[in-house]
């Protein structure tokens, strides 16, 4: 029932079933929460009589009342949304305190040390949490008053000190609100529990929630349990402990316990905790006592709990409990939260031992967190020092040289040194220097940018959208939060989490354990979607194959025209006069072409391979500034006003919907004939060579008519034929199209009359549905999520009712056409397992995303096939 209870009411009545030592109380439901918000912060009527009902049973149980004066019973007031969300919402302890409850405590517990205690950490705690006057303030008091005594730790105190605090603590209250601290349990409670219903939309939570995908609508309940104490003395104690290690996965006891200690303690931090088991002591080498050694009796207890709750709900647990005088208690159990490291050893474990299925297996770890086994990432241990915030753009983190210019990347990598390409934001011509860098810093553009794209595609870590930092390319500088960093000096991006920090960081290189192959393999066999990959190189074409890539799904060949070694004839191609001299430009083109295909279709040795002919605005080839004209132009022996004036020739308002994609070869119809003809001899060389059959994909993008997509087709089969009379060789080839544009999609019927396959360009084709541009949307796109107008970054996770709708009516549209007709998408989407479950379940034959995401989509693939639905979908 955790939609209704929680997570926390949940467990806690499955535990209480169970026979557990869980103390009593009840749950007020997660439908409360959402009442509250629909009606100004108020409540239903009947809850207040539900809830003194409820009271009244937890004190019979207890054979305690609450707010008497004599035997009073208290409680604790605790959040606990559906799903797990640690530290982000409200807690309360030790409600119930007051001026007379607390010497009835100290009467009851002979200890009026440990009375006053309690009651100053309720007034902390209450005031903070439900009267807005923060915690720090109490500390100022209790570190003066330890001053003025000349004691060190709070256990130095005194009973009387504790009452004397107690008394500043009140007057700092009254002080600071004008009334005095409140002394009904009543009013404290209905106090509490509004502040618990109020956090559910604090900053943090609604943050968490967002990252997490967690809908507001969930909402959170609320607890309210009697109290038991660990801090009443040396037979008393609290801890937390996982089932199993949440970092590396293995099967022990892991986890920490203070003796004479509440929950806070812990979590705080003020005192150091102590290991639960003597194994662990050993190991960290501590001279404190293990809870095995000092609390045999209640370790014993607790080792057949986690046992039986491990074995219950068969997954690894996370556990919060108290000893009260020898007597241990259960205050939570819940799954904990693991590394990706960690949650694969779990789960192929778990299965192993018979605890789950290996479908199971399969539906346990998150896909998206397997980004962080691929890539290096920051030690842990190390201190951040963070100048800067963009967005997580690509996972894995690098330390570098800071450099301005992609030209100077590549000088720099090539003399041995590793460096961070600094940008305003990127774009094609950028690419040589985006592989020299170690990752890429782009002040402006968002997760589907330029340069987030490309360096998710090269597993390169990218921040991007840091638009505090400002980039200043004539004095190379860059500016952050007041402080200035030239050319050379050394920072550290970590685009798993969007930091930019100061220094060289120490890294961890990635592992992939065993347990990563065994439960890929299971995901392997259940799973009904292909999972190609997005490949440009041939080093993007072994990590692929290496991450078990199916084929290439998209090879976008103008990468290929940025190096180095060809821009130049490139650039001759598209300044050409005539015809004539294009042709003999492409000609010199051609074998750079054949052999950059022939490398590719050895390495998947009869994979498919799709490759998009050229896409991108010519001028995008071209230089810009007046200094890099004059450079190009003394190069090639031309004239820079020539060259000038084509570059403006060629430049567009809105290159994005311009003279591109299937356009340029219908214009140029002599490009799309070079590359067509790199593919086919391509394709007869391996064949020879290798003797397996290479059956080359060759797609036409941004079509919007079946006449545009049918003259290209027209030239690409007379090339084919031209090859093949050449050669003497037979080829067997499809001929498709990149559905990006929301018209080629509602005309699919008709355009799978020629074409043989389809694939989504889910990028572009968001692009042109919303009418937003990608590299812009950073400065709005924020707004819109926060507030509730998108749910998540169209760009991010694919738009099912929008976009989504028009792949499925392409999809549908195209398949009456020609039933066979092989469907894919080769957009970011291809890597989002929210995406990949919808191409699922609209019946897709593949997704194709970035090499370093394949895993990703083969585990999300699997889990669609299994029937999960991705996080935050009802």
């Amino acid at each position: 029932m955790r939609e209704l209870l929680g997570g926390k009411g949940a467990n806690l009545a499955e535990m209480a079933n169970l026979g557990l030592p869980v103390p009593p109380g009840f749950t007020i439901p997660t439908s409360v929460c959402n009442y509250f918000y629909d009606h100004a912060k108020s409540y239903p009527k009947d809850l207040k009589a539900q809830v003194e009902k409820a009271l009244a049973y937890v004190g019979k149980l207890t054979g305690k009342t609450f707010g008497d004066p004599n035997n009073p019973l208290l409680v604790s007031v605790r959040s606990g949304a559906r799903a797990s969300m640690p530290g982000m919402m409200d807690t309360v302890l030790n409600l119930g305190l007051n001026d007379e409850t607390v010497e009835a405590l100290a009467a009851l517990s002979g200890d009026k040390r440990f009375a006053y205690d309690s009651y100053r950490r309720f007034i902390t705690m209450y005031s903070d949490v439900v009267i807005g006057f923060e915690h720090h303030h109490f500390e100022e008091i209790l570190d003066t008053y330890k001053d003025s005594k000349g004691h060190v730790l709070d256990t130095d105190l005194t009973a009387e000190d504790w009452v004397e605090i107690v008394d500043q603590y009140k007057d700092a209250v009254r002080k600071e609100t004008g009334e005095d601290f409140p002394q009904d349990p009543h009013a404290q409670l209905w106090g509490a529990i509004g502040a618990v219903f109020g956090s559910w939309m604090n900053a943090r939570a609604v943050t968490y929630r967002q990252l997490h995908a967690i809908p507001e609508s969930w909402g959170t309940a609320v607890n309210v349990q009697a109290m038991v104490f660990g801090n009443m003395g040396e037979t008393s104690a609290t801890g937390v402990a996982f089932t199993r290690n949440p970092s590396t996965g293995a099967k022990q006891l892991y986890g920490e316990f203070l003796i004479n200690a509440q929950g806070e303690d812990v979590v705080a931090g003020i005192r150091t905790p102590q290991e639960i088991t003597e194994a662990a002591r050993k190991d960290s080498g501590s001279d404190k006592p293990s809870m095995e050694a000092a609390m045999p009796d209640a370790f014993k207890e607790l080792t057949r709990i986690y046992t039986l709750l491990e074995k219950h709900y068969r997954d690894m647990q996370d556990l919060e409990f108290t000893v009260e005088q020898g007597k241990l208690w259960m205050l939570q159990t819940r799954s904990g939260k693991r590394t990706a490291k960690a949650a694969l050893r779990i789960a192929v474990d778990l299965a192993n031992e018979g605890l789950i299925s290996r479908k199971d297996a399969v539906l346990r770890v998150d896909p998206a967190s397997l980004d962080q086994l691929l890539h290096p990432t920051i030690d842990p241990a190390a201190k951040r020092d963070v100048i800067a915030t963009g967005l997580p753009a690509s996972p894995g983190a690098a330390s570098g040289e800071i450099v301005f210019s992609s030209d100077e990347a590549a000088k720099l990598q090539a003399d041995g040194r590793k460096v961070i390409l600094v940008r305003v934001e990127t774009s094609p011509e950028d690419i040589h220097g985006m592989h020299a860098a170690e990752g890429i810093l782009t002040t402006r553009g968002g997760m589907t940018s330029h340069a987030a794209v490309v360096a998710r595609g090269m597993g390169k870590p990218c921040v991007s959208g840091a638009g505090t930092i400002r980039v200043d390319y004539g004095r190379g500088l860059m500016t952050a939060g007041g402080r200035s960093f030239k050319a050379g000096d050394v920072i550290t991006i970590d685009g798993g989490v969007g930091q930019v920090l100061a220094g060289r960081m120490p890294m961890l290189e990635p592992e992939l354990a065993d347990e990563f192959g065994t439960l890929m393999g299971w995901a392997d066999e259940v799973r009904k979607l292909k999972v190609r990959a997005n490949a440009d190189t041939p080093e993007d074409a072994r990590v692929a194959i290496k991450f078990g890539g199916e084929g290439i799904g998209l090879c976008r060949t103008e990468h290929m025209f940025f190096e180095e070694t060809r821009i130049r004839t490139v650039r001759e191609m598209i300044l050409a006069d005539d015809e004539q001299k294009r042709r003999a430009a492409l000609a010199k083109l051609l074998p750079m072409q054949r052999a950059d295909f022939v490398e590719l279709f050895e390495i998947m040795q009869g994979l498919p391979v799709t490759i998009r002919l050229l896409d991108p605005p010519l001028h995008e080839f071209l230089p810009h500034t007046q200094a890099e004209i004059e450079e190009v132009a003394r190069a090639m022996e031309t004239d820079p006003r020539k060259l000038a004036d084509r570059a403006r020739d060629l430049s567009e308002f809105n290159p994005m919907l311009g003279f591109r994609g299937c356009r340029l070869a219908i214009v140029y119809p002599e490009i799309a004939e070079m590359q067509a003809r790199a593919i086919f001899e391509a394709a007869i060389v391996v064949n020879k060579r290798t003797g397996k059959a290479v059956v080359p994909e060759v797609m036409v993008p941004l079509v919007a008519t079946k006449a545009e997509f049918d003259m290209i087709k027209a030239r690409i089969d007379a090339t084919a034929q031209s090859v093949m009379r050449d050669q003497g060789a037979q080829i067997k080839y499809e001929v498709g199209t990149m559905i990006e544009l929301p018209r080629a999609a509602l005309m699919a019927g008709e355009i799978a009359k020629t074409a043989e396959f389809f694939s989504f360009g889910t990028n572009d084709l968001t692009q042109t549905t919303y009418g937003i541009s990608r590299d812009d949307a950073g400065s709005f796109l924020g707004a819109y999520v926060s507030r509730g107008i998108l749910e998540i970054d169209p760009f991010i996770s694919l738009d099912r009712d929008g976009v989504g709708e028009l792949v499925k009516i392409g999809v549908e549209r195209g398949r009456k056409t020609r039933s066979g007709l092989k469907v894919g998408i080769c957009g970011e989407h291809g890597g989002d397992p929210a995406s990949v479950t919808f191409c699922h379940e609209i019946g897709l034959n593949y997704v194709s995303c970035s090499p370093y995401r394949v895993p990703i989509a083969r585990l999300a693939a699997a889990q669609a096939a299994l029937g999960k639905k991705a996080e935050g979908q009802a």
